[in-house]
């Protein structure tokens, strides 16, 4: 369990909040409008309204004590970038910014964040590869080209074993693990022989997976 301060409580802060707090971490919400603040605290640690531009507020919160800072803010990247700043130079210990726009990002990464989240690039390009694949079911980047896929079996590999195929050495990709029914399986080795049923996740660069699995 982390404790975690987000700011800002737009459609994107409230998701992430509520998300947070499922999980069982400790959040608290901030966000200068009062609707906002109201309508998050059923469902976080606590919750206040308050100006995350402000030294002094910030101060007041303790970011110090914090295991994650998140600022969620959208609509207003000045504020953004403001309290990026202010929550490094407090001591925070680690910030991961929103950004809605390449150059936020840098600016951002330059100003204090130690990671930049980009929900619309990021998302735009889960849709793109989720839905012009067949094959594909779900998509997540780890940076520089690599990725992990959910992918259904080819049926060219119905049959047949891991070591058989030699995955790792012909299509430069390592299986992780393979999903049958919804129940995760990873005890994947050689002898995994594939029987069609199940969906596997995949590890590799975008380019490797795609041809790979290419319908």
């Amino acid at each position: 369990m982390k404790s975690i301060l987000l700011i800002g409580l737009g459609r994107f802060g409230r998701h992430t909040a509520m998300k947070l707090q499922s999980l069982g971490h400790e959040v608290m919400a901030v966000d200068k409008q009062e609707g906002r603040v109201s309508a998050i605290l059923p469902f976080v640690t606590n919750a206040l309204i308050g100006d995350s531009t402000r030294q002094d507020f910030l101060e007041s919160l303790g970011v110090r004590d914090y295991d994650l800072c998140i600022v969620a803010i959208g609509d207003d990247f000045q504020s953004s970038l403001e309290t990026t700043s202010l929550l490094k130079e407090l001591g925070a210990k680690k910030v991961v910014s929103r950004a809605s726009r390449d150059v936020h990002a840098k600016f951002l990464l330059r100003n204090g964040a130690d990671e930049v989240v980009y929900p619309e690039k990021q998302v735009a390009e889960w849709t793109a590869l989720r839905y012009s694949s067949d094959h594909l079911f779900d998509y997540f980047s780890m940076g520089d080209g690599y990725a992990v896929m959910e992918i259904e079996v080819p049926l060219a590999w119905i049959g047949k074993t891991i070591g058989e195929l030699d995955i790792r050495n012909r299509f430069r990709i390592n299986i992780m693990a393979a999903k049958t029914d919804g129940k995760l399986d990873m005890q994947i080795t050689n002898n995994t022989e594939f029987t069609g049923r199940e969906k596997l996740l995949v590890l590799g660069k975008d380019a490797d997976i795609q041809k790979c699995f290419h319908d």
